[in-house]
């Protein structure tokens, strides 16, 4: 019943399927669900002796006379009358509307809500909602619409569907233990109650009905994909050589390192699959980690794949391992777009052969002729930036290899169980000993000068900077653009020095020609938008520049900044910006006083909301509609503590009282192929 396609619902016509379409409506369970943004609260009006002009608000009031209509010019057409309260009343104004208008009834009672005004010291309100006081409609929901489509009009349709839902309701979804345990209300009641609630009591019962429910289904769906497929593996580690490679590195690892490493090593010697996310602080030493298990794997004849968003970020990661592999019998290759067509040829016939033992690259290993001899663990790197099809592509190019996902985006404790539930979760809270601090400071664009002559002082002695731009070219505003900023500084600013322009636009060959030389020196001060956010390392730099700095989230601002520090110098970043709003300036403040990245994450997504935090990039997540992971923590946890109740019961949903929960949760997630629920 809840997939009943529009068209069999009363008041959809074909053309106002097509605009319920637009705002991704198509059955009738996508109309129930369509919950209200707000409501007009009629519950409780306000007396009019106590109405605030500039204030909106409802107030209860007779219609003293019928509206009198006043033609003032042609095409606008004004009807007044006056609405009392006893001894008070306001002036009601009512442009264009002579429905509204003539549906009033002198003496009779109404609701009116709307903004309040003072004119000639009478109270005054303008075209308003209205209701007859007698109305069951105590609070109107108010929904995002889309032009062609009014509130009232859904409204209507979204109450003849939920007619028609609870003529053939199966029943509730959350079994009765847990909902009563949890004390939550009926689907039901629920459903009456966000869409035609009494009073403000029962918006709340349902709303956290729903987000109950949506969260449950949420920590239910990433748990039975974390147990999706893993079967068994041929593929498993039979000797482990991890003690090996830490004696051959040139520095000690940190305990934190050490843990990640020994839990990878114990997940590669099981015959299920790992499936293991490394989360840890920009320079925490994650790639070693990684390096670690590729090492051990390739000393039992079992090949890896290492992919990697960008190019830029793939060609750092082939370096840092062909540095850590060197001396060995281990054999890298690099595989990116730019590689030539009979170079890749080549490469992949080595792969094929088995004569290859780790592989790094972008979505140029996802190509259908990109085949393996014995491929036996996958690594990501940013996990966040590939789809779920892409990570699973590359997994179908082995028989259930093991799988480890690296992150330097710091996501908030209290929720990456739920962002990150199909994955074993390891933190390197940790930095390397030698990591210098990077004193951050916030300043306004009159210290550009200053920070120039800052920036020489640290050239001179042979050391490298950063400025990093929001944009490529001019086209929004006054914002500082890479390409014509890099021509001033040649020009005004730094003539006597090497300047070199990254960007995202550029080829990869021309990107790898400016990173070699900004590396090597020949470049010392690096123009760049954000394609340096992740994966540039050279320990040289010492000053990252960020201009128009409020136009970037924390966590960014946090991951540029991790491009400096990473050598024995002293580091430092700048945030430039003009903003005045307390919101922005606080922001930077925030990334001045710590280097903590979880506490900045949390920060972030306080500030910004989940959906902004995650944006579109967080892909494989289903999108929530109601749940809030910044206010609802309570209910977070109390969700995943009875989807480990029902799983622990029955780990495949195939009870009779989880059918509904399973029907949902395989709504819920899109990518239905990557949920194993039988």
């Amino acid at each position: 019943m809840k997939e009943t396609p529009l068209k069999f619902i009363k008041g959809v016509g074909e053309k106002r399927a097509t605009l319920l379409n637009k705002l991704d409506i198509h059955t009738l369970s996508d109309l129930i669900r369509y919950f209200p943004r707000s409501y007009l609260d009629f519950s409780a009006p306000t007396p009019i002796p106590k109405l605030v002009p500039g204030t909106t608000a409802c107030f209860c009031a007779v219609v003293g006379y019928t509206p009198v209509k006043n033609e003032i010019r042609r095409g606008m057409t004004i009807y007044k009358t006056l609405l009392i309260d006893g001894e008070y009343s306001v002036h009601l104004s009512i442009f264009n509307n002579s429905y509204l208008a003539e549906s009033l009834i002198e003496g009779e009672e109404y609701y009116f809500y709307g903004k309040i005004q003072l004119n000639r010291g009478m109270f005054e309100i303008t075209n308003p909602v209205i209701e007859k006081a007698d109305s069951e409609n105590a609070m109107l929901p108010v929904y995002p619409l889309t032009a062609g489509l009014t509130s009232k009009m859904l409204s209507k349709i979204i109450a003849n569907a939920l007619s028609l839902y609870e003529k053939d309701s199966q029943g509730d979804i959350i079994p009765d233990g847990i909902r009563k345990k949890y004390g939550l209300c009926h689907e039901q009641f629920a459903f009456r109650s966000i869409h035609r609630p009494q009073n403000p009591h029962d918006v709340e019962i349902a709303r956290r009905r729903f987000i109950f429910e949506e969260l449950l289904l949420l920590q239910l769906g990433m748990k039975l994909l974390k147990d999706r497929n893993r079967g068994t593996t041929a593929l498993k580690l039979e000797k482990d050589f991890s003690a090996e490679f830490e004696a051959r590195l040139p520095f000690c690892l940190t305990g934190a390192q050490k843990k990640a490493i020994s839990a990878c090593i114990s997940d590669l010697k099981g015959s299920t699959p790992m499936n293991r996310l490394i989360q840890g602080d920009v320079g925490s030493g994650k790639t070693v980690v990684a390096a670690s298990a590729i090492f051990s794997m390739a000393k039992n004849g079992i090949q890896s794949a290492f992919m990697a968003p960008t190019d830029i970020l793939a060609r750092q990661h082939y370096a840092t391992l062909t540095r850590l592999f060197e001396g060995t019998d281990i054999k890298t290759e690099l595989l990116t777009g730019s590689v030539s067509a009979k170079k890749k040829n080549e490469i992949k016939q080595r792969l094929i052969n088995g004569e290859t033992d780790v592989i790094i690259g972008t979505h140029a290993l996802l190509t259908e002729d990109t085949r393996f001899a014995s491929l036996g663990l996958i690594i990501t790197d940013e996990q966040h930036r590939f789809g779920v099809k892409q990570r699973g592509a590359l997994g179908d190019k082995g028989t259930n290899p093991h799988t480890l996902v690296m992150s330097a985006t710091p996501i908030p404790r209290t929720i990456s169980l739920i962002v990150y539930g199909d994955l074993d979760l390891t933190v390197i809270d940790e930095l390397p000993k030698g990591r210098q601090k990077i004193s951050t400071y916030a300043v306004d664009t009159t210290y550009r000068q200053r920070i120039y002559t800052f920036i020489k002082k640290h050239l001179d002695l042979g050391l490298r900077a950063y400025i990093v731009c929001p944009l490529v070219e001019e086209n929004e505003g006054d914002l500082t653009a890479a390409k014509q900023y890099a021509e001033k500084l040649k020009k005004e600013h730094f003539s006597d020095y090497k300047i070199g322009l990254l960007h995202g636009k550029m080829k990869a060959k021309e990107k790898e020609k400016i990173m070699k030389d900004f590396a090597s020196g020949e470049i010392s001060l690096l123009v760049a938008t954000t394609v340096i956010e992740v994966g540039v390392d050279v320990p040289e730099s010492v000053i990252m520049v960020i201009e128009n700095a409020e136009r970037f989230g924390l966590s960014q601002l946090h991951q540029l900044r991790g491009r400096v520090g990473r050598g024995k110098e002293k580091s430092y970043c700048i945030l430039i910006s003009d903003a005045e709003g307390e919101g922005a300036r606080s922001r930077l403040e925030i990334m001045c006083k710590t280097s903590d990245g979880f506490k900045i994450a949390d920060k972030d997504l306080e500030l910004r909301g989940p959906g902004d935090f995650f944006g579109s990039r967080q892909s494989g997540i289903p999108k929530l509609k109601i749940a809030d992971l910044t206010e609802n923590m309570d209910i977070v946890r109390q969700s995943k503590q009875a989807s480990e109740e029902i799983l622990k019961k029955d780990p495949r949903l195939m009870l009779h009282e989880n059918k509904g929960l399973k029907a949902a949760v395989r709504s819920l997630f899109t990518d239905k192929k990557r949920i194993t629920l039988n």
